[in-house]
């Protein structure tokens, strides 16, 4: 699929760049907004850089991930998809 994500690097806490498995690259920030229920340990930076890309989708462990549809779209029209 085209909004695979074959490549995740982290920038700074709660920010990260990515690229897609046709070339699409941007950024994703995480608002501290964000940050409830599961997603409420990535308020730790520790956990936070513990990032990968897992079959196409970015994930931290615990089995978090983020949709790779929603932010391709978001990257794809504005260069950054971010989380409030």
């Amino acid at each position: 699929m085209h909004w695979d994500v074959v490549e995740a690097k982290i920038l700074d806490h709660l920010e990260f760049s990515v690229t897609f498995a046709d070339g699409l690259s941007g950024r994703v920030q995480l608002l501290p907004s964000h940050l409830s229920g599961v997603f409420s340990v990535l308020r730790d930076p520790d956990i936070f850089n513990r990032l990968r890309v897992t079959d196409g989708f970015v994930s931290w462990p615990g089995d978090l991930d983020l949709a790779p549809d929603a932010m391709y779209d978001a990257i794809r029209a504005h260069g950054v998809w971010v989380l409030s």
